[in-house]
């Protein structure tokens, strides 16, 4: 009864060492599926990772040029675009560049932005915080920023537009160039001067409030962020745009992939990933998954070796029976298979226990680690089991090998 007992202990032993062992490689193999998808959402934090610009030599992007981008884009996990506008302005006669973008958009793709106050709606702009040092400006200030126009382009596009635009602008109303013009009756009065080549030029200027200071450790630090509306009416060529950044859940490969689509749908166009980010990302993706991979590897040795010490012990206990056996005619390699037979059944219901609770446990991480529920993948669980019952197979070998080595003669000498 008391040897009954024992080996029924030594069993349960062994399923357990199997089932931990399970429970911690189906966890980390769930992890290690799921982090590409729970980092890409964590990286996207960071900012935009697909760049599209417009070629050096070209005419530049325009907003038609958006429908086949996003055409290819189709397939793809977008997190946020936004579409850019850049152009030279001046407040106080100093000047910085100025970035006409949907706010909106611009704040959802790139959400590290800091702002002290509130993003700008039509008739306001945001601005950076060296800009605001600089000249010391504060959240409700009132500027007038200043731009220069081609005057032919701005008399198109007023009579156009007729005389009651937004934007507070003038042309020379007659006589030489150079001479001060009246603007509509909604407008401010303006300036014209001709350029080294002849050209005319107007000074086309807008009052704007401060509706926060941006902050973000970058290059915007020192830029001026409009609504695009607000800055094509300083600058004019509405529809025309110079940059278009993407935030794409997906891998750096993928994202030039991608960007080589792109290129192959809009001539004069130049698109690929910010290699900063898509780096990063890969770099820590394949550190995490090279260190999942490493402790799997040392659970399963570690598994190995709880069963075969398991198995060692079992077959100690069992010599008698073995010898007994052997003696009444069995052969040595159906007591193999019987043992064997044995350690793959433990195996199985082991790796079966195991691949249920690893899941709950990769759950359990992911929701205090990324805050987001993992998906159950059930060729994961499969693969458990058959890792379960390999492991326990090889684990098995060298105690098997030494109960089918039994020699009854020497065990039941003293019996």
């Amino acid at each position: 009864m008391r040897s009954l007992t024992r080996r029924r202990s030594r069993v349960l032993i062994e399923m357990l060492a199997v089932a931990i062992g399970a429970t911690t490689l189906t966890a980390l193999a769930t992890l290690a599926v799921d982090i590409p998808r729970q980092m890409g959402r964590e990286m996207r934090s960071a900012g935009a990772n697909l760049v599209v610009i417009a070629d050096e030599s070209g005419p530049g992007l325009s907003v038609e040029e958006l429908a086949p981008i996003e055409a290819s884009l189709s397939a793809e996990q977008v997190v946020g675009w936004a579409a850019y506008r850049y152009a030279t302005v001046r407040i106080n006669s100093q000047p910085y560049l100025a970035a006409g973008t949907d706010i909106a958009a611009a704040s959802q793709v790139n959400p590290y932005w800091a702002v002290d106050g509130g993003l700008p709606v039509a008739g306001e702009a945001l601005i950076g915080v060296d800009i605001a040092d600089w000249i010391g400006l504060e959240v409700g200030d009132p500027i007038t920023v200043t731009a220069s126009r081609d005057a032919g382009q701005w008399a198109a596009e007023e009579e156009s537009a007729g005389a009651g635009g937004e934007v507070e602008s003038a042309l020379p109303s007659g006589g030489d160039e150079g001479e001060s013009g009246s603007a509509g009756a909604d407008g401010e009065v303006g300036s014209a001067s001709a350029g080294g080549d002849g050209e005319a030029s107007a000074e086309v200027a807008s009052d704007l409030r401060v509706s926060g200071i941006l902050r973000t450790g970058g290059s915007e630090d020192a830029m001026v962020i409009m609504a695009l509306a607000d800055l094509e009416g300083l600058v004019g060529n509405a529809g025309q745009l110079d940059l278009v950044e993407y935030s794409v859940n997906a891998p750096g490969s993928r994202i030039e992939a991608l960007g080589h689509a792109i290129e192959a749908a809009v001539p004069g166009a130049n698109a690929g990933p910010v290699t900063r980010l898509t780096r990063t990302d890969a770099d820590v993706l394949e550190m995490l998954q090279s260190l999942l991979g490493l402790i799997a590897v040392i659970v399963l040795g570690l598994t190995m070796i709880g069963v075969s010490t398991t198995m060692m012990a079992v077959v100690a206990e069992r010599r008698n029976e073995i010898a007994l056996r052997k003696a009444l005619g069995a052969h040595s390699k159906s007591i193999a298979r019987e043992f064997l037979g044995e350690a793959m059944v433990l195996g199985a219901v082991g790796g079966l226990l195991g691949a249920c609770a690893g899941f709950g446990l990769a759950q359990a991480i992911s929701l205090n680690v990324f805050q987001r529920s993992v998906g159950f993948v059930p060729w994961l669980a499969v693969a458990a089991v058959a890792a379960s019952i390999l492991v326990t197979r090889a684990a098995s070998g060298i105690p098997v090998r030494r109960a089918a080595q039994v020699d009854p003669a020497i065990v039941l000498k003293g019996e």
